[in-house]
């Protein structure tokens, strides 16, 4: 089959987020879409599990801002929101908490007033507490019964080590004896100018910009949260038993490194080559070849400290050996045989497309934006970043696999029947 012509972009210009620094130190970013009668708000605190004293108290934290302040009670700030079509969003990963408002331009300041209620006088009822914890502690018990929650906490223990922020799994029990203080504690802790910026993004005028920047200046000063990790401490085979799983779960991969790295983007290249795309190696050999598995991905993975190369995939149990050695068959073969032209301007296009379509619009380019902070960079990086894609060769890909894919480098979970 005849590919496209390439069609990535010869450049791609992302303006620069307008940078205010407030008299509290923090920093206010803005990305002005004045064609768009909406505005978002974003808030990254460094709130994630990675930096919690005591088990589950950041993402109840997170999760309990909106359940209660000194003014409105959850329904009524629920209410007020709905009432306005606004909306409000926590996320969070191993580093971050994103705490996120969008609305109407027409109905900002009514959206930031309760953005201030939530953000600055949180209570963490009692009673929202316990029944937040205990949904929680079921919900973990449920999915640890999944075959691919295991595989997935088994292989972040593999890769970092179990007493390692990004590798450490909690008993759900733990869920019992979190109390208010703990999340009191955490919130004064993390929740502080010195661990947090702002992004806003859609129609911002100097209004807008204004009441942003009044609540981001009563964020409270405090200490900056980093703690100190332990080293990693890999371990390359891990089998988990999972009594009666008519599946296994294969996890691959190792440590590498994070976007600030100059083989990143290309680890990028060769990881949606392996499984990015459906018509990607893994998935014509495991799926369309074998019919082992009805998908399998294949990506690199940034954390604020660390990144990682990960596959994926579930196969019938019967299936799980020959499933590995055709994963690790097609590794191999990514680094003895140059890959096709025809096939690596498929993966450049589909990578490219996949980038255009999240700069598509206001909010995505300010998704990005947030990356490229936290990374230590601006929005020029976007434009450096396609042009690694356009310039990436056979060879470089050759390159890069027989570097950072050797197979006893590689670290394997496979958790199922008997482990196998």
């Amino acid at each position: 089959m005849t590919q496209p012509p390439l069609t990535i972009p010869s450049a791609v210009e992302i303006e620069a987020a307008e940078k205010r620094v407030l008299p509290n130190g923090m920093a206010l970013y803005t990305l002005p879409a004045n064609d768009f009668e909406v505005l978002r708000v974003t808030f990254v605190f460094r709130a994630g599990p990675s930096v919690q004293r005591v088990p589950f108290s950041a993402s109840t934290t997170a999760n309990l801002l909106a359940e209660g302040t000194r003014r409105f009670t959850a329904r009524e700030l629920a209410e007020r929101l709905d009432y306005y079509g606004s909306w409000y969003d926590v996320n969070l990963d191993r580093d971050y908490a994103y705490i996120s408002f969008a609305t109407l331009s027409k109905f900002y300041r009514e959206t930031l007033e309760a953005a201030a209620e939530i953000l600055l006088h949180p209570v963490f009822p009692e009673d929202e507490l316990r029944t937040y914890c205990a949904k929680r502690k079921q919900r973990l018990l449920i999915d640890r019964q999944k075959v691919d929650v295991r595989a997935r906490e088994a292989f972040a223990r593999a890769l970092f080590g179990e007493r390692h922020p990004y590798g450490i799994s909690y008993d759900g029990a733990l869920y019992d004896t979190l109390t208010r203080a703990d999340v009191e504690t955490f919130y004064r802790t993390h929740y502080t100018a010195e661990n947090c910026f702002v992004v806003c993004s859609g129609r911002i005028t100097d209004d807008e910009r204004h009441a942003v920047a009044a609540i981001a200046e009563q964020i409270p000063h405090g200490a900056m949260a980093r703690p100190e990790f332990p080293a990693p401490q890999t371990t390359h085979e891990v089998k988990v038993a999972h009594a009666g799983a008519v599946q296994s779960s294969i996890r691959i991969g190792r440590l590498l490194f994070g976007r600030e790295h100059p083989d990143f983007v290309g680890m990028q290249v060769v990881a949606a080559a392996l499984g990015g795309y459906f018509g990607s190696r893994l998935m014509q050999n495991l799926r369309e070849r074998h019919g082992y598995t009805y998908g399998v991905v294949a990506a690199m993975v940034n954390f604020d400290r660390a990144g990682y190369l990960a596959i994926a995939t579930q196969v019938g149990t019967e299936a799980t050996q020959a499933a590995l050695s055709e994963i690790y068959a097609e590794i191999e073969r990514l680094r003895t045989e140059p890959m096709d032209e025809e096939e690596l301007t498929l993966v450049k296009n589909i990578m490219a497309g996949e980038m255009m379509r999240i700069l598509d619009g206001p909010f995505g380019i300010a998704d990005v934006t947030i990356e490229n902070i936290l990374c230590g960079t601006d929005n020029s990086v976007i434009d450096e970043n396609l042009r690694r894609i356009r310039t990436m060769t056979p060879a470089d890909v050759q390159r890069l696999a027989q570097k950072y894919l050797v197979r006893e480098d590689l670290v394997t979970v496979v958790a199922g029947e008997n482990g196998n």
